[in-house]
């Protein structure tokens, strides 16, 4: 019998009712390129977390290139939890009041992270000479300067891994076309954007000039054709992962701190350096009346001095050095009492903390540096490198060697940005020095000035003396000598510093 309809036996289910299962699409090259590129990368990065140095990525090249695009797939292809990116617009005020490298210096990636830089100082050099009328020699001290500062960061052990997006003047000027005939794109073009492509071939040849005078290992150019988004963000990740696998694979495991010193005195590096410590006259007194005169009329000089430094906008970095119970304090103290504290600042430099072990030496130091106009003390400083550093063996041989010109080309760059920079080493005999020891220990609200390690310099003095030596013979240069103050007697070191002090300004101020 035939079943009546709605009798509840279902009659079989139509063509269209079947659920075809979907044809899996073949992924498209690019895309398989890209995946596998990305996890490569992270997978580097993750590697590169446990290493002991840092990854410097820095984007340049011709406007319309792609800068930004460049960034923002970076940003999307690493873990952005290790990842600092930043970009260096027009310098504010407070960067303009600082010497040039002041804002790279502050931004530098811990070790272990990376850092993506986009427009930053060979940008600025490039802008800076391609519109200039004839500077060469601006520029060549530009140049020197970045090669300096990167082989200095490359010598610590991190990466530079420096891309220089090309693109022709014509594809330039199509690009900047298309972005200012829609309107919402018009904004992204600006008048300076058609000054660079009208002057397309200067800053070609401009580019070739620096790419060549700073390519060295650890901080490579390479040089990518931006014509294609597609394969120049490919290029882009390519140049980073093979330069970052590369450092990975021949870096040398982390440095550690020596336990203990070598007792052995160290080999002076200049035959002569001791002679300089031996011919300062350790007997010159200053009777305590004849103290209070130059006080009061120095103090004011001084005063008078800084407020002009402060009107003309120079800054004033002092450097204090000297042996343990040298005076550096009370000698600092009279100092900065001229000033008005609004505008001075002491720095008290110790152990590096863990954020500072985790960057250059200098670092700590270039994020004090004043403002235009205002008064940073060091109370001990970036000498370390060249004395406690070198002596304890705290650092490696190689690295307080190269730390002299390192710190040369450091004082350089403030005393060309206009600082007034004023170096004193307040120098003691052995037994002035003992004295002052026990007379510390005698007196309770002075005994914490003194411990064990002060006890252990001292039994070091020949090899603080043989390092002082190099330390002065190699660093005391014309733009900043180093001044080495008598303090046996402690009135006359502190007339004798604010009477160098004021000489020293005013000659800068006069210049």
């Amino acid at each position: 019998m035939k079943q009546k309809a709605g009798s509840g036996q279902r009659s079989p289910p139509g063509p269209q009712s079947l659920a075809l299962p979907a044809r899996p699409k073949t992924p498209k090259p690019h895309k398989i390129a890209v995946q596998d590129l990305r996890a490569s990368l992270v997978q580097a990065q993750v590697e590169h977390l446990a290493a002991d140095f840092p990854v410097i990525v820095m984007i340049a090249g011709f406007d319309a290139a792609g800068k930004g695009e460049v960034l923002q797939v970076l940003n999307e292809w690493l873990d952005p939890r290790h990842l600092e990116t930043i970009a260096f617009n027009t310098p504010s005020d407070e960067e303009r009041e600082r010497p040039p490298f002041w804002r790279y210096w502050r931004h530098l990636p811990a070790r272990g992270n990376i850092g993506i830089f986009m427009s930053a100082w060979n940008t600025v050099a490039l802008a800076e000479e391609a519109f200039a009328k004839s500077r060469p020699k601006r520029f060549a001290r530009a140049i020197s300067h970045i090669a300096n500062f990167e082989k200095m960061l490359v010598d610590d052990g991190a990466l530079i891994v420096k891309v220089w997006l090309y693109l022709s003047r014509k594809t330039q000027r199509k690009r900047l076309l298309k972005l200012e005939q829609d309107p919402k794109t018009r904004w992204r073009v600006s008048p300076d954007d058609w000054k660079h492509n009208a002057a397309h071939d200067r800053l070609d040849a401009l580019s070739r000039e620096l790419m060549k005078a700073t390519d060295q290992p650890g901080a490579r150019w390479t040089v990518i054709d931006s014509e294609h988004p597609r394969t120049r963000d490919l290029a882009v990740g390519h140049a980073i992962l093979s330069q970052l696998r590369q450092h990975l694979a021949h870096r040398a495991p982390a440095k550690k701190p020596a336990a203990t010193a070598s007792r052995a005195t160290p080999v002076p590096l200049v035959a002569l350096g001791r002679k300089l410590l031996e011919q300062v006259d350790l007997s010159k007194k200053l009777a305590s009346t004849a103290y209070k005169a130059r006080l009061h009329e120095d103090l004011g000089n001084f005063n008078r001095l800084a407020w002009e430094a402060e009107r003309t906008a120079r800054s004033i970095v002092f450097v204090f050095e000297g042996w343990d119970a040298a005076g550096k304090g009370g000698a600092i103290r009279r100092l900065i009492s001229a000033v008005d504290p609004r505008f001075y600042g002491v720095v008290p430099i110790g152990k590096p903390t863990d954020e500072e072990k985790a960057h250059h030496y200098l670092w700590r130091f270039w994020r004090h540096l004043p403002r235009d106009g205002m008064v940073t003390v060091f109370d001990r400083s970036w000498y370390g490198r060249v004395l406690v550093e070198r002596i304890e063996g705290f650092c490696t041989e190689p690295e307080w060697r190269r730390a002299f010109e390192e710190i040369n080309e450091f004082e350089r760059q403030l005393t060309e940005h206009g600082a007034i920079l004023v170096k004193f080493w307040l120098h003691v005999s052995k037994a002035e020095q003992l004295k002052r020891f026990k007379a510390r220990e005698a007196v309770a609200y002075k005994r914490h000035k003194i411990n064990t390690e002060d006890w252990r310099n001292r039994d070091r003095w020949e090899s603080y003396e043989t390092c002082l030596g190099d330390m002065v013979s190699l660093t005391s240069t014309e733009f900043a000598p180093w001044h080495l103050i008598p303090a046996n007697d402690k009135r006359h070191a502190r007339a004798e510093v604010l009477r160098t002090a004021c000489r020293t300004i005013e000659t800068a101020l006069d210049a």
